[in-house]
């Protein structure tokens, strides 16, 4: 695409979009010249804003990506919301409210546990589908659109239900949905089986499961190349693809994700023995789920976007860095071959990177606020303390062993966060057996199928539990 920066224009791709050719992501940026001929055999387009054609959308590495309905690109952009009573779907929401012209909600899909809150959901958006995860949710979803109707003071013949989905299958059902767009913000590896789908099924995939790509990162990237695309929704992995404009990926040093550093940070590790699910919960700066919010904690979510940022872009694991950031307004930066950084800065707001997600290329105005260049700043940068925060040095590891020790280290640390939660594990012991599981797990072969990623998985899993029990020799 070509983009407009101040003192001229230059032409590039986003290297981070996966390729069908890994030379797609080499692409030299063109000189400011205009006389001056691009290299032979490239593709790169004249100067000038990116233009639309009927029935295709430009995609960041500058090939066409095919919409799922075969047609034109629509106005406003037709969305399927998964995971959408979460935290980043219902800030998705929030960012469809403000944009009607913008966007439109055709599906929306969630675990099952606020069916109040999806049917309300529905019910607004006027979405055509609505999916649960857990079967036995579908009857209480269906009570509650009369009730949530009922509340609105609509009558029973004012409205039409959408369509129920409810089952294991029901988010990758709706990832197939007809649809420009999809967002994916499953919690867990139950994000892996719709981001396929939405692959596939050649969607745009704007991806907020960090799991799909640390469990399943060979099967999403062939999924990818046969068909669809992915826009990063982390606010990590969003900045990364915004500074990756800058320069071409041959001129890539390295890659710096920040971090918080969470509500323990500074802390040495024998000050975190006594730690409660409550402090842990207590995150400084983010508002997010259970789940993510401990992970920050234990810098195990780190540990994952480290592996995220590995599948999406392809740089090596010695080339990325996690520096500690506790104001979080430097979300990313990428360190290029002659010395200079670029940084993404914003305030903290995950509906920044939701919007630029949800209408990528575009940038969808004020999707949040900007930071006060009129007022003072103080913003510090520390390096990681490995000693008392093992878990990315562990997932880095694991990254570099590759075929399933990924989704080996994910498994096993969704059982120790959940075994610390109910008090049958304390803070540092979730690492310690996430580091205990890795040090026994068999020699997996490629994952070539889904289930061959839930297979290790299980054993992950299982192993996991054995070991906070006892029940393992040495535990």
């Amino acid at each position: 695409m070509a983009a407009t920066a101040p003192g001229g224009t230059f032409q590039m791709r986003e290297p981070f979009a996966f390729a069908t050719d890994p030379a797609d992501l080499l692409d030299e940026a063109a000189p400011s010249n205009p006389t001056t001929r691009p290299p032979s055999g490239s593709t790169t387009r004249p100067p000038g804003r990116r233009r639309r054609s009927a029935g295709k959308i430009e995609a960041p590495s500058g090939r066409t990506a095919r919409l799922g309905k075969n047609g034109r690109v629509t106005s406003p952009r037709d969305l399927v919301l998964l995971g959408s009573t979460g935290s980043v779907g219902t800030q998705a929401v929030d960012i469809v409210r403000r944009n009607p012209d913008r966007f439109r909600v055709v599906a929306l899909g969630a675990g099952g546990g606020n069916v109040e809150l999806l049917a309300g959901q529905a019910l607004e958006l006027g979405v055509d589908a609505v999916g649960v995860a857990k079967a036995s949710a579908a009857q209480d979803l269906q009570l509650a659109f009369y009730a949530e109707a009922s509340r609105r003071g609509w009558a029973t013949g004012d409205f039409k239900l959408p369509k129920i989905v409810a089952g294991p299958d029901a988010m990758a059902e709706l990832a197939q949905w007809p649809c420009d767009v999809v967002l994916n913000g499953v919690v867990g590896s139950l994000g892996l089986a719709p981001t396929l789908a939405a692959l596939r099924a050649g969607r745009t995939l704007a991806l907020a499961n960090k799991e799909s790509l640390v469990a399943g990162g060979a099967l999403v990237k062939a999924a990818v190349t046969r068909a669809g695309q992915i826009v990063p929704v982390d606010s990590e992995h969003s900045a990364l693809a915004q500074c990756l404009r800058g320069g071409t990926r041959g001129e890539v040093r390295r890659l710096i994700v920040t971090a918080s550093g969470g509500p323990f940070r500074g802390r040495r590790r024998d000050e975190l023995t006594e730690v409660t699910p409550e402090q842990a919960l207590a995150h400084p700066t983010w508002n997010m789920g259970p789940v993510v919010t401990i992970n920050s904690a234990t810098m195990v979510n780190k540990a994952l976007e480290v592996i995220e940022a590995h599948e999406l872009f392809d740089v090596p694991y010695a080339d990325i860095t996690v520096m500690v950031h506790p104001q979080s307004v430097i979300h990313s930066m990428v360190e290029f071959t002659d010395g200079s950084t670029l940084a993404q800065a914003s305030p903290p707001d995950m509906r920044l990177p939701i919007a630029l997600g949800l209408g990528w290329p575009d940038r969808v105005p004020d999707a949040a606020a900007a930071v006060d260049w009129t007022a003072s700043h103080t913003w510090e940068f520390a390096p990681l303390d490995d000693e008392a925060f093992p878990a990315v040095a562990l997932a880095k590891a694991a990254g570099e062993a590759g075929r399933c020790r990924p989704a080996v280290y994910n498994a096993a640390n969704e059982e120790c966060v959940a075994a610390f939660v109910a008090g049958r594990l304390p803070f540092l012991g979730i690492v310690d057996t996430l580091a205990r599981v890795l040090e026994d797990a068999p020699d997996f072969d490629e994952p070539g199928t889904v289930e061959d990623v839930l297979a290790a998985e299980s054993w992950a899993r299982t192993h996991a539990q054995k070991i906070i029990t006892g029940s393992v020799e040495g535990a």
